[in-house]
């Protein structure tokens, strides 16, 4: 995910930029994903879903604000 943000970040373009934002998105729906499947699967303590799980909401946050912020410029 970091990378295709960077790599956005390097378009000259912000809707491209924000393009890559969204496939980042998405590639964190699916890391929530497969996080709680791993904690169904017992392939995870509790602590250490809760800890990796509140890392994944931070990190949510912050992709969000980003986007919310890329998507005011380009209007």
């Amino acid at each position: 995910m970091p990378t295709k943000i960077v790599e956005g970040a390097n378009r000259q373009d912000k809707k491209e930029y924000l393009q890559f934002l969204y496939i980042s998105r998405g590639s964190l729906s699916e890391t929530e994903y497969l996080l709680h499947l791993a904690h169904r699967l017992v392939y995870l303590t509790e602590k250490d879903f809760q800890e990796i799980d509140k890392l994944q909401q931070e990190t949510a946050m912050t992709l969000y604000g980003l986007i919310k912020s890329v998507e005011n410029e380009t209007i």
